[in-house]
């Protein structure tokens, strides 16, 4: 069955580039952004690599941990880091899984046979400290991620919990948010005494 948002992320004990970690004890009460790769020593993979180690900092902001994965082992996984570090100017810092024997990739149906039969496709699942999978988006194989995207919407997400809001499209932190249709106005007046601009009954905007 696929993994659904509102799923628990399934747990799994795996080899990785900074020793063995057993996911959810790993994640601790962090979020997690989890990314899986076709391969070591290719193109796109690599920039996307060296990207997640360029944005460190931004991870850290918001409390997630940054976890690749690709079906290489370890010691392709370290040679390869090098790689990255030399052509994207970065340290990478974060683990790369190696699962050789696609034990997560089964698990996380990263692997889809129209693309390759062996080879994860590009996969994204955000995971929320209690374990839920709060986003999920796939890459084909010859199309690197838009980090800006992954950075806005764990905002999104983050933001959402912590103020019981919606966000619009192309929602930007510091941007109006939306009051949820099912807080009535009775409700709203407790939680948002800043005011709200009413479009509709249904679209309430405010600012967080």
């Amino acid at each position: 069955m696929s993994l659904r948002i509102g799923d628990t992320a399934p747990d799994f004990t795996i080899p990785t580039t900074k020793g063995d970690i057993s996911f959810h004890e790993w994640a601790g009460d962090s979020w997690v952004f989890l990314f899986s790769h076709p391969a070591d020593f290719t193109p796109v993979c690599t920039t996307e690599m060296g990207r997640t180690s360029q944005l460190a900092d931004q991870f850290d902001r918001r409390n997630t941990k940054p976890l690749g994965l690709s079906t290489d082992s370890v010691q392709e996984h370290i040679k390869w880091i090098d790689d990255v570090n030399e052509t994207q100017n970065t340290d990478l810092a974060f683990p790369i899984i190696a699962d050789t024997e696609h034990k997560v990739a089964q698990a996380y149906e990263m692997i889809h046979p129209g693309e390759s039969e062996t080879a994860a496709v590009r996969s994204v699942f955000i995971i929320d400290p209690n374990k839920k999978i709060r986003l999920t988006m796939t890459y084909p194989m010859s199309v690197g991620r838009n980090f800006d995207e992954i950075l806005r919407v764990i905002d999104a997400l983050q933001t959402g919990d912590k103020y019981k809001v919606a966000t619009p499209a192309d929602w930007l932190p510091g941007s109006k948010v939306i009051i949820p249709p099912s807080v009535t106005n009775e409700a709203a007046r407790t939680l948002f005494p800043q005011g709200w601009d009413e479009v509709r009954p249904y679209l309430r905007l405010t600012e967080v």
